[in-house]
């Protein structure tokens, strides 16, 4: 069983490049596994509470990939290493996916590189933020 939270508590400093949070337990394998449009729509019910977008349509996640076995696994950034939010979003995202019927174990590790940008939003992002 992987360790409940491996990212240091919140002491003012951004989480280091490859710092990860741990969340879920293993799934009972008779319980089909999640898909990734579940796993994606759990992702997007997280908002980083100074930007009235969800974490997905920001364009914070990277990379995710889902396991046969349930285990998700999620590279996220954030929008700045200062983010106030920056020790408890990671942690927020886990616990959201771990949540999903047939998720089993999440591991969500922050990067630095690239770093985020603008750039990054989907459409829908940038129309709720009026960025056109």
């Amino acid at each position: 069983m992987m360790p409940p939270y491996e990212m240091p508590a919140d002491d003012g400093e951004p989480p280091k490049e490859g710092a990860t949070v741990r969340s879920g337990a293993p799934k009972d394998p008779k319980v089909p596994s999640a898909t990734e449009d579940a796993v994606i729509e759990a992702m997007r019910s997280v908002y980083d509470p100074e930007i009235p977008v969800n974490i997905y349509d920001l364009g914070l996640i990277y990379d995710m990939s889902t396991q046969t076995n349930g285990d998700v696994a999620i590279t996220m950034t954030l929008t700045a290493p200062a983010c106030p939010v920056a020790g408890s979003l990671p942690k927020e995202v886990a616990d959201a996916v771990a949540r999903v019927d047939g998720v089993g174990e999440v591991a969500v590790t922050i990067t630095w590189d690239p770093p985020w940008t603008q750039a990054n939003m989907s459409e829908v992002a940038k129309v709720a933020l009026d960025m056109f």
